[in-house]
């Protein structure tokens, strides 16, 4: 939207420095806005203010609005509980650094598989026969079902861990990868044949390039689906982590804490996934425009 208004001819007037500013920032308003209104509503419900405000007009049809602080507890006393773990008591620091060593290993292991995989299935005709039966029959399996098998075969320590995240991201990586390499423009491998080209150059120069935004769109959606793994594969059996102490912390109805593990692992996954989101910006940037 333009933030300039045109008066007569040849004279351009620029609106206030404040209208500019909103321009430029009306998503990062309407958002940083909606959030406050949720968290007020949130904790006006935790306190009885809306309960308080209905009664005199409903009377006690306002009480379902009474919810004890156990259930949905409250922002203050999130925010409370959070300064509480991460600067007094300091008590979360090694669950996190347990679970960033499985997440890194387990996401780390599926990137290492699932690219290559992906993209070498998609060149070659014959391996995807081979895999693309167990790619959709993978797929189409709930993966954390996997979990009892995974800790028969390696027990309840860190490896069932990293294999549980390394199942749930495998997957949208090797399948976007697959698609990545079919989906490229078969006008460009045709001159590259014409000119000689082998099939490492056409990979390295054509296939690749073009894989690139496929393969950030199935690594963001792999760091999704790891932060669910760390998550699920902490709660059977796990002393640490944050999946642990969530679980713990829900069987001892402490719901600070629990709201605390989980906005941890939300906030870890959104900066991960916008940080990936703007890799993919930067290299939308080099595609030429259409």
């Amino acid at each position: 939207m333009s933030t300039q208004t045109v008066i007569g001819e040849g004279h351009v007037e620029r609106p206030p420095p404040l209208v500019r500013w909103y321009a430029e920032h009306r998503r990062a308003v309407f958002g940083t806005l909606v959030a406050i209104l949720f968290l007020l509503f949130w904790e006006g419900l935790s306190r009885g203010w809306w309960a308080d405000a209905l009664r005199p007009l409903i009377g006690h049809a306002a009480d379902p609005l009474l919810v004890p602080p156990i259930f949905i507890s409250s922002p203050s006393r999130i925010a409370a509980e959070a300064w509480r773990m991460f600067v007094v008591t300091r008590e979360i620091w090694s669950d996190l650094r347990f679970s960033a060593m499985e997440y890194a290993l387990g996401l780390g292991a599926a990137i290492a598989v699932g690219m290559p995989l992906g993209l070498a299935s998609g060149w070659y005709r014959r391996l995807s026969y081979a895999v693309g039966p167990f790619l959709a029959g993978f797929n189409a399996t709930p993966q954390v079902a996997l979990l009892p098998l995974i800790i028969i075969w390696v027990g309840f320590g860190l490896a069932a861990k990293i294999l549980i995240i390394f199942a749930l991201a495998v997957l949208p990586i090797a399948i976007s990868a697959q698609s990545a390499v079919r989906t490229t423009d078969a006008r460009l491998l045709k001159v590259a044949h014409s000119f000689g080209a082998g099939e490492w150059h056409l990979f390295r120069t054509i296939i690749l390039p073009s894989a690139v935004p496929f393969l950030l769109a199935g690594l963001r959606l792999a760091v999704g689906r790891a932060m669910i793994g760390i998550v699920v594969g902490e709660i059977f059996g796990s002393a640490v982590g944050v999946g642990a102490m969530i679980n713990r912390s829900g069987s001892r109805f402490e719901t600070d804490k629990v709201f605390v593990g989980v906005l941890v692992i939300a906030a870890a996954g959104m900066l991960l996934a916008e940080l990936v989101h703007q890799i993919e910006r930067r290299v939308e940037a080099w595609r030429p425009s259409v």
